[in-house]
């Protein structure tokens, strides 16, 4: 049996009269992803600072790797990481510097500056998917790279004791399945994880035990097979389930006078143009994989930024009011709620009765030309919007900050339902909150909607969906690519977000080719829309998405890439799968393309890698499908089958691909294709723009050796990432 790892044993915490954790036991063995369930202010997050010594409890035992660690220090040193709840980033500093935020001893490092960077460009390649610039300073980024980063960070110190809490409360379900497989990485090696997640369809999925907590007391531990919903919600909520599950229907339209509608909106400058219509009555799920322009048109909808171009407006009384910033949007009765809390909601010095109802402070003033808070009436208000959504709190006094992420988010949410709004903008607004306050937030926004108003609701958890909206619209290149109604199929959902058929393998499996791109444009740059009576609909009957028909033509090639500097392959959009001309013993190379070019650039240089090389080949780097340097910086393009071919601009040097380094037979100089013998593998395009018209490298250099010589000398890189597999045909013998 597997030694254990962490030992808590009828531990208590208090704080004053607050109890937080009254006795609270769990065991987590090595190599065993173990959950902690719980409502909000149940003590998860409590108790991961507990194990992790940055509280020290009052009672009970904690043993952790047969020690205890009453520092953050010494639990550094027994190797313990925690990633906390709130996503604790330095905003004005690079992402290298945060992710090695705190790993200094007095006395600096021990560990090269160009060793860091090696280490921390692997690992963050490899949980985002594609290379990213460690150099940009953190504030710039959205709120699922910040995440990643403070993950890299305690991924980077090899602990032996890993504690997750709400970590992917940020990630789309790409980055989870990610997150994931280093999980299961990390859990082959030994390592014990703890997570804490309000995600039940991920705890069923990745833990193997889970210890549920209810107001500070430990009230049952499930095995694998006994890790439901049912069991996870009979001990979260008991009674409280029945209850929260009375009304668990989809809204339906009220009208067809549109509420809010939206013509001709961009997003992106380079993206397309798209109509979006909003009724009474309607809770309209938006969705798609993280930086698809989805949360940039909601932002935009809410006023908090504009749109590129197109119009917003609120319909009362058959006239039009523009929307155009924040104050017209709340003037015109728009209420938007962000997910991140820290940057976008709380007030952190303010108590929790000032960051419910300040906003409406004005209409509820009292003294007039005083402008008193008028207290008498504003306390209702508070009452009544805290019990909505039972916020778990001590004096309405306390500040915000006293309470946990989850209660946090509820005094926002509650806080908008005080504007009294018509039209309600949700941005993943159940990010950190348990199931019981899901349900509860759900049967309000449908009392909200059946009241005449409207509700958008941007998530990527797609149960969030199923028994709550009226329709569900996918974002995909910063525009709606597909729409759904119910009943919702997940499968196909999921598949339009990675832009493939309904019927599609899901993401992760094997994927037939003539699969990948099944919402294609036409030739005259619109897409075809199915009339209803042909719509496609998938094996059991419900129906798949509906194309959307779009404005103009899409053109936005790599929104992750963070600088203006883009790569772009025609034939492979980012995240589709490789072409079968340019795969396994093809000796074809794909077209490539780039723009955005940064000044000073003399040259340019290729590598196209595989990060996901099968263990049993034992080999300690990315494996090289393509390396070249030397591309005179003149040059802004490669045209198919430009490898080997008098198509490679002069004075390009092709190196050996690894094929070569494996000895495998028919391969030498240039493009050696994706071959990949076990199941689908990533295979990052990367082009480095060079501040030398040329590197040395030995002709028989490989991919160390390209990196060696080129990264000194890059002013900047661009890349994008495609996915192939299981190979067609094996392997050649080597």
């Amino acid at each position: 049996m597997a030694a254990v790892s962490v030992d808590i044993s009828h531990v208590r915490k208090t704080f004053g009269p607050t109890v937080a954790l009254d006795d609270v036991s769990l065991r987590a063995y090595e190599g065993e992803v173990h959950a902690i369930i719980g409502g909000n202010g149940s003590g998860k997050s409590t108790l991961a600072k507990v194990i992790s010594g940055v509280l020290i409890p009052d009672g009970g035992q904690v043993s952790i790797l047969g020690k205890s660690a009453t520092t953050p220090h010494e639990a550094r040193d027994l190797g313990i990481s925690n990633v906390f709840q709130e996503v604790l980033v330095a905003d004005e500093c690079s992402i290298l510097d945060n992710i090695y935020l705190g790993a200094d001893g007095l006395l600096g490092s021990s560990v090269s500056q160009e060793e860091r960077a090696r280490r921390a460009s692997a690992l963050m390649a490899e949980l985002l998917g594609f290379d990213i610039d460690l150099s940009i300073s953190v504030g710039e980024l959205p709120l699922s790279i910040k995440q990643w980063i403070t993950i890299a960070r305690a991924i980077l110190t090899d602990p032996r004791v890993l504690i997750l809490d709400e970590s992917s409360a940020a990630l789309d379900f790409d980055s989870t399945e990610r997150l994931f497989r280093k999980m299961r990485e990390m859990k082959q090696q030994g390592c014990a994880i703890l997570i804490v997640t309000h995600r039940i369809a991920e705890l069923v999925r990745i833990a193997d035990r889970a210890t549920v907590l209810r107001d500070g007391v430990t009230v049952g531990t499930l095995e694998k097979d006994e890790i439901t919903e049912a069991n996870i919600l009979a001990l979260i909520a008991g009674p409280e389930r029945e209850r929260s599950k009375a009304a668990e229907s989809v809204a339906e339209r009220s009208s067809d006078t549109p509420l809010l509608r939206v013509l001709g909106a961009r997003v992106w400058h380079d993206g397309g143009a798209f109509d979006f219509t909003l009724y009474p009555g309607e809770i309209v799920g938006i969705t798609g994989l993280d930086g698809q322009g989805q949360a940039d048109f909601v932002r935009a909808v809410a006023g908090v930024q504009p749109l590129v171009s197109g119009r917003i407006s609120i319909v009362r009384d058959q006239v039009a009011e523009a929307v155009t910033d924040l104050h017209s949007a709340r003037l015109n009765g728009i209420s938007y709620v962000s997910g991140d809390r820290k940057k976008e909601g709380i007030f952190a010095n303010l108590g929790i009765f000032e960051n419910m109802v300040l906003p409406v402070y004005r209409e509820y003033r009292a003294g007039g030309w005083l402008n008193l808070i008028n207290r008498t009436k504003l306390t209702p208000i508070f009452e009544w919007e805290a019990s909505r959504l039972a916020v778990k709190m001590g004096s309405p006094d306390n500040l915000i900050t006293s309470l946990s992420g989850g209660n946090q988010q509820k005094v926002l949410i509650a806080r908008s339902f005080a504007e009294k709004p018509s039209v309600l903008i949700l941005n993943d607004p159940a990010r950190g909150i348990d199931v019981g306050a899901k349900l509860d937030l759900y049967r309000n926004l449908r009392d909200f909607a059946a009241r005449g108003n409207a509700v958008m609701f941007l998530s990527s958890e797609l149960e969030e969906f199923m028994n709550l909206c009226s329709r569900v619209h996918v974002f995909r290149n910063g525009v709606i690519s597909a729409d759904f109604e119910p009943p919702f199929d997940g499968h196909a959902i999921l598949n339009a977000m990675f832009g493939r058929r309904a019927s599609a393998a899901m993401p992760g499996e094997a994927l037939a080719e003539e699969e990948a791109h099944p919402y294609h444009h036409a030739e005259d740059d619109s897409m075809t829309l199915l009339p209803p009576d042909t719509a496609a609909r998938t094996d059991d009957g419900r129906p798949a998405g509906r194309q959307v028909r779009l404005r103009s033509r899409q053109t936005k090639d790599d929104v992750m890439n963070q600088a203006g500097f883009l790569l772009i392959a025609p034939d492979i959009p980012q995240g589709a799968t490789v072409p079968g001309r340019f795969v396994e013993d093809a000796k074809v190379s794909p077209a490539l393309t780039w723009r955005g070019v940064p000044e000073g650039v003399q040259s340019f240089a290729l590598a196209v890698t595989d990060p996901d090389l099968p263990a049993e080949f034992n080999f300690p780097r990315s494996f090289a499908h393509w390396l070249v340097c030397n591309i005179p910086g003149h040059i802004r393009s490669l045209p198919e089958g430009a490898s080997n071919s008098l198509a490679m601009p002069r004075g390009a040097v092709e190196l050996n691909s690894d094929f070569v380094t494996f000895g495998i037979p028919g391969f030498g100089k240039g493009w050696g294709g994706p071959w990949p013998p076990d199941r689908q593998h990533r295979y990052v395009f990367t082009l480095y723009a060079v501040k030398v018209p040329r590197v040395e490298v030995a002709p028989d250099g490989d991919l160390a050796a390209f990196a060696a010589a080129v990264m000194p000398v890059a002013i900047d890189q661009a890349s994008f990432t495609a996915v192939y597999g299981p190979a067609r045909k094996p392997l050649p013998e080597a």
